[in-house]
């Protein structure tokens, strides 16, 4: 028992091992419950079902918050909070990405849940080393802050006057070189990613069983990659207002949840969110100068962060949803 105590007390990255069993016990039991329960048979899902999902995940990841907020302090609580919503914000054009992907592979709605949750399971992989290594470098070489802020403020500059090109996933490398050295089925098999199948002989030869990837798999692989890219943006931006390993990866973890599941909600009106971008590129702006900044005139306090951030976001999105009111309006 002893043993354990001292175990759950030990110091990980500066937080008790105990909080970040906490965390995983949650963000376990709530994907269980969702595949195991909830989704344990493929079929599509509707517009309620979504927002309601995501309500579900939003609540368990504000009600976390609150206790970080409780139990760590003031500052660890408006940190979270900081992060979850800018995570939850410039991961909105992931929505956009992941549609384009499901369309291109003409992913059936009653699988398409299936791969979001595998791929929700790969962000929680990724995110962990990407964050990890973020952290290490930091404490390593506190420099690399102003990296991250420069790379921030050359981000937001980009976005503001930029017109990014249509993707063109045909020509994605990747996905090339998947076609190439890998059997591919053009068929789906169900909700399975990978299946069984006969495959011709040199020269005619009797047919020999190999592994072939479905089109789930490669849209699985598509969206993961599609992650990588949209982390290079959020998680410099969180390390930019804390660089406490705890607080950013359990943000990031529960807005992507949260987001995963309004999915279905957000896909057929993600043009109702077109000036969003925009406010987006003035938060990067915003945390890439206060790196800066906090290096001239001292930190800005964490909760005039809280409040510039929300404002920003709340007022493009208000702005977007009042431009797009009626159909048709560019």
């Amino acid at each position: 028992m002893d043993d354990l105590s001292l175990f759950l007390q030990a110091d990980f990255t500066g937080t008790p091992a105990w909080l970040w069993l906490t965390f995983i016990g949650i963000v376990a039991t709530l994907l269980a419950f969702d595949l195991g329960v909830l989704h344990k048979h493929d079929r599509p899902i509707g517009v309620r079902e979504s927002l309601l999902l995501s309500a579900g995940y939003i609540s368990m990841g504000l009600l976390f918050g609150a206790w970080v907020w409780w139990f760590l302090g003031e500052r660890s609580g408006i940190d979270y909070f900081t992060g979850f919503m800018i995570e939850k914000s410039l991961s909105m054009d992931n929505v956009f990405v992941i549609a384009m992907i499901f369309g291109f592979f003409a992913i059936p709605r009653e699988f398409q849940h299936r791969v979001l949750f595998w791929g929700i399971i790969g962000v929680i992989v990724l995110r962990a080393l990407m964050i990890g290594v973020g952290a290490a470098l930091v404490g390593e070489f506190s420099w690399v802050l102003y990296v991250f802020g420069g790379f921030l403020l050359l981000t937001g500059v980009k976005m503001l006057f930029v017109t990014e090109k249509p993707l063109d996933l045909a020509g994605n490398p990747v996905l090339k070189w998947m076609r190439r050295h890998m059997n591919i089925s053009d068929e789906f098999h169900g909700g399975r990613f990978w299946v069984r199948l006969p495959r011709s002989g040199a020269a005619g030869g009797a047919a020999s069983p190999a592994w072939f990837a479905t089109p789930l798999f490669l849209a699985l692989v598509l969206i993961e990659l599609a992650d990588l890219v949209f982390a290079a943006d959020s998680v410099p931006a969180i390390f930019a207002i804390t660089q406490d390993p705890f607080i950013v990866y359990t943000s990031n973890i529960f807005a992507i949840l949260g987001l995963r599941a309004l999915y279905f909600a957000l896909a057929a009106m993600v043009h109702r969110f077109k000036y969003l971008k925009y406010a987006l590129a003035l938060v990067l702006v915003f945390i890439g100068s206060k790196i800066f900044l906090g290096g001239m005139i001292g930190k800005i306090p964490a909760p005039v962060s809280l409040v510039v951030i929300f404002g920003l976001l709340l007022g493009g999105v208000l702005y977007s949803l009042f431009k797009t009111r009626r159909a048709g309006v560019a």
